[in-house]
């Protein structure tokens, strides 16, 4: 039974990734569909499976972006109860993965009245999903994105580092390469704002300065 569902789970985040990281949004658009269908059924043959719950989760969530606005903040709230409920039932399921998603979800969606945003709960989560998996690449991409739209982009940096870096899992080359490619880019974002940071702080004490001896 085990083996099956992990099977099951392997080809799910193969799909996934294929349709997630093509540019053709129609391809998109017509794959996760058929993505969510086999993904509830895994969530209905395996109820007390955590990871057949996270899959159907991030399915959700990165199919809301071709839905009507009140029909994808329904199931983005959804995708966050089923993430907190794989949690429940064992939150080291894929590397602590219900916890990146969960403080994703958290950190790129408004707050209330609109939806349940919230930088401080994301900021738990994202923390959570290091302390299970300190050398992830999705653990440490996606806090290295949080902090880097908080404008803490020194600590960012160093997380895309860690991303950039980290081992690629022999069962999601394809999607691991994907993610550490955008953390390179992503890197090199972060090292030029700050650049551009340290130029500006010294243009405006140069100019101070000449201000000052006038």
């Amino acid at each position: 039974m085990a083996s099956e569902l992990n099977a099951s789970i392997v080809s799910l985040e193969n799909d996934w990734a294929n349709a997630y990281y093509q540019a053709d949004e129609a391809g998109q658009k017509q794959t996760y569909p058929k993505l969510l269908e086999q993904a509830a059924l895994l969530v209905k043959r395996y109820p007390s499976a955590a990871e057949a719950k996270i899959w159907l989760a991030t399915i959700l969530a990165t199919n809301a972006a071709f839905e009507s606005s009140l029909t994808a903040l329904s199931n983005l709230k959804n995708a966050k109860d089923l993430l907190e409920a794989a949690i429940k039932i064992n939150p080291k399921a894929l590397d602590g993965s219900a916890y990146v998603a969960l403080g994703t979800l958290y950190y790129m969606l408004p707050g209330w009245p609109v939806s349940f945003g919230d930088d401080e709960m994301a900021e738990e989560y994202l923390k959570s999903s290091l302390e299970i998996n300190p050398d992830g690449i999705d653990a440490n991409y996606f806090y290295a994105d949080f902090l880097f739209r908080q404008d803490r982009t020194a600590e960012a940096e160093a997380f895309f580092q860690k991303a950039a870096e980290a081992p690629v899992r022999k069962m999601q080359v394809y999607a691991d390469t994907q993610l550490q490619n955008e953390a390179k880019l992503a890197l090199n974002h972060a090292q030029q704002r700050k650049s551009n940071a340290e130029k500006s702080r010294f243009q405006a004490l140069f100019t101070t300065a000449s201000i000052g001896s006038e």
